[in-house]
């Protein structure tokens, strides 16, 4: 096991590696991007990376508190359905209605690594490898995208 400072210190390490790692890869659109705190430009909709000593995580985050617009924008995503599974190369999960950590409803588009160990520094390769190509694939897919929600703003 790990102390408190431990996890902390790891975790951060390997967000800094992995922002690291990607800080020279442009956009789509040839820009420089923080990879790492991705801006969708949209208010409650969020690209998320997330790991633990379990499973690594990259997906779609619709948190919108009032459940009618969220529930808009997930139609709108849906519509895009297509569009996302070709950029990406692969089918991600799909899941109308789930709840973040705090208890809070969301709904997402996601898809995992498992067994994978963010406190392994071992696995960091494969971690990195997992989100990189997907993170890339996520913007591509965002750039012609975002304007399908240019009425939801």
């Amino acid at each position: 096991m790990y102390s408190k400072a431990e996890v902390t210190q790891l975790r951060q390490a390997f967000w800094t590696a992995l922002g690291q790692y990607m800080a020279p890869v442009p956009s789509a659109e040839g820009d420089t991007t923080n990879w790492i705190n991705y801006k969708t430009g949209l208010k409650h909709v969020y690209f998320r990376m997330q790991a633990d000593n379990r499973r690594a995580s990259i997906g779609i985050e619709l948190l919108h508190p009032d459940a009618g617009i969220r529930e808009l924008f997930w139609e709108q995503f849906g519509e895009l359905r297509p569009l996302l599974h070709e950029t990406l190369g692969e089918t991600w999960t799909w899941e109308a209605e789930a709840t973040d950590a705090n208890g809070l409803p969301l709904s997402r588009i996601y898809t995992e690594l498992a067994p994978a160990n963010l406190f392994s520094r071992d696995d960091w390769p494969a971690l990195i490898s997992f989100f990189k190509p997907r993170l890339i694939a996520l913007d591509a897919f965002w750039t012609d995208a975002q304007y399908a929600f240019e009425a939801l703003k």
